[in-house]
Order: C-alpha cells, then sequence, then structure tokens
C-alpha cells in the first residue's frame, strides 16, 4: 500500500528576475496579490490538500518568506491592543497553517537541483512539490486533484493544463494516452517544443507528486538547457521504470511568474474578494477601454 502524501517541497530560491527591479530586494513570492503574498496561496493549496509539512528550499534574500510564516509577537500584541480580533486571528492563522521547514539551495542550478536539495527534509516516502508562481483557483484545490489521481493509480502524477498551440514553447509539454476523464498515461515528456512539434497543448503546470526514488534519479541527472538540473529530464528516467500519470487541473490557472499573468491573477481574484469584489467590478466598467 502506498504512503500518504504528507510532505510538499516548495522551491523558492529563484532570483525572480522577469519582475526586476521589484524583486531587487524582495522576493518574487512575497509579491501581494490582492492581499496576500503569492507563497501564502500556494502554501494555503497544500494545507487544504491535506499536506502536513511544507519543505520551503529558499536561497540568499529570502528571509521575508520566513518572517511571514514565523509568529510576530510584536505585532500581534499590537492587533491585541487595538482590538482588531479578525486582522490578529488572520495573522495568527498564517504561522499555524502547517509544520515548516526551511532548506538552503546555495546555488540556482535549476528546479531539479532544488527539489534535490530537499531529499533530506522528504525522507523515504512520497512527496508533492508545488512552485511558488503558479497559482490554481478552483473549488477542489490542484494539489488535492493530484492526490485523488495519486491514490487511484499509485504511481507517480503531474499537474497539466491546456494552453493555446502558439504558447506551448513556454511550457513542459507531454506526450500521453488518456487513461480516463481528464487523466492521461505520459509517455514522453518534452521541454519547450515549437509549436510544430509539441505532441499535445498539455503543459506542465507546477504541481507534482513524485516518489522518493526521484532523489537518486536527480543524482544521476546531468545538467541540461541553461546548465541547469531539470526535473523534466529526471521525469523521463522516471518511466524507465513506473508509470507516470498526468491530471487535467479543473479550474482557473495562473500563472504569476510572468507580469501579464500576474496582473490577471490580481484582477480576477480581486472581483473575486468579497469585500473589495463589488467596488471593483463597477470601477473597471468605468473605464474608458
Amino acid at each position: 500500500m502506498k504512503q500518504k502524501v504528507r510532505k510538499a517541497v516548495l522551491p523558492v530560491a529563484g532570483l525572480g528576475t522577469r519582475f526586476l527591479p521589484a524583486t531587487k530586494a524582495s522576493p518574487k513570492e512575497m509579491l501581494p496579490i490582492v492581499d496576500k503574498p503569492m507563497i501564502q496561496y500556494i502554501v494555503e493549496e497544500a494545507k487544504e490538500s491535506g499536506v502536513e509539512q511544507v519543505i520551503l528550499v529558499t536561497g540568499r534574500g529570502k528571509q521575508a518568506i520566513e518572517n511571514h510564516f514565523d509568529t510576530s509577537s510584536e505585532l500581534e500584541r499590537i492587533l491585541e491592543q487595538k482590538g482588531e480580533e479578525k486582522l490578529l486571528r488572520e495573522i495568527q492563522k498564517i504561522s499555524n497553517l502547517v509544520s515548516f521547514c526551511y532548506v538552503r539551495q546555495k546555488e540556482a542550478l535549476g528546479l531539479g537541483h532544488a527539489v534535490l536539495c530537499a531529499s533530506e527534509a522528504v525522507g523515504n516516502e512520497p512527496f508533492a512539490v508545488l512552485l511558488g508562481d503558479m497559482i490554481i483557483d478552483s473549488e477542489t484545490p490542484g494539489l488535492k486533484q493530484l492526490m485523488d489521481v495519486y491514490e487511484h493509480y499509485k504511481d507517480p502524477v503531474i499537474g497539466v493544463s491546456r494552453v493555446e498551440q502558439s504558447e506551448v514553447s513556454r511550457y513542459g509539454i507531454i506526450k500521453a494516452n488518456q487513461v480516463s476523464s481528464g487523466v492521461h498515461e505520459v509517455l514522453d515528456l518534452i521541454e519547450k517544443p515549437s509549436p510544430e512539434k509539441a505532441p499535445s497543448n498539455l503543459a506542465i503546470i507546477g504541481r507534482y507528486i513524485l516518489p522518493p526514488e526521484i532523489f537518486d534519479i536527480l543524482e544521476r541527472t546531468s545538467p541540461g538547457a541553461n546548465g541547469e538540473i531539470q526535473l523534466t529530464d529526471a521525469l523521463k528516467k522516471v518511466l524507465d521504470n513506473t508509470a507516470l500519470f498526468a491530471c487535467e487541473i479543473k479550474g482557473k490557472v495562473h500563472d504569476g511568474g510572468s507580469k501579464l499573468g500576474f496582473l490577471k491573477a490580481t484582477v480576477e481574484l480581486a472581483l473575486k474578494n468579497p469585500e473589495l469584489g463589488d467596488d471593483f467590478r463597477q470601477y473597471l466598467k468605468g473605464l474608458d477601454l
């Protein structure tokens, strides 16, 4: 019987160069979407999917992430003195979401290397990986959808979403056979193919459930594009020994790692905000577009 997925790895050591100069001194993951930093949406998704421990793979200049999920006694005391009970509960909830563990990635050597840095913290059990700039707005948390597929097939699962054919060159794309509604058995993975060579428009969107054996594979994986250890290359080797499934995520996937995706996420999540939505909608309607 396969073990339950209890741990999630969040690689957050990247430099966020696409958001410079905003990210010169602040982590990209701490950029706010409406009233929460991006990374909090990801941690909340992990929590709502049943994850008990989040392992954040950090790097230089990422202390703000650790501080965000830590207890802030002084702030809590000030809010209590001011009678800001609702806000106090929200602040206290952040540090109590899950158990947190921090691992340092000393060099930015790719997503595969970031995952490998978490090997000791994960141990010998299956685990999830969530990228910190892909926000999934869905009724059932995105990771929970993968977990349901994992529990059925007992094999590793990656999250995918259909993209426009013109956009496939921005993503890892899978070649696969559909085995049930929204579920595919992966035959191959191609990193950023040209639209003419892409085997499908099913893009990998930053959600994975992986076996512990992936660490041994990553140890033996040679650097690929840009001299980095690519997780996609390791997943190809997983196919040599086990089945790999892909789950089409039901919901809206926001690529918060791009400026346009970040703006779209801000607008759409603001419209859903119970305190801001109505006023914001009226404001947008009044714009001369």
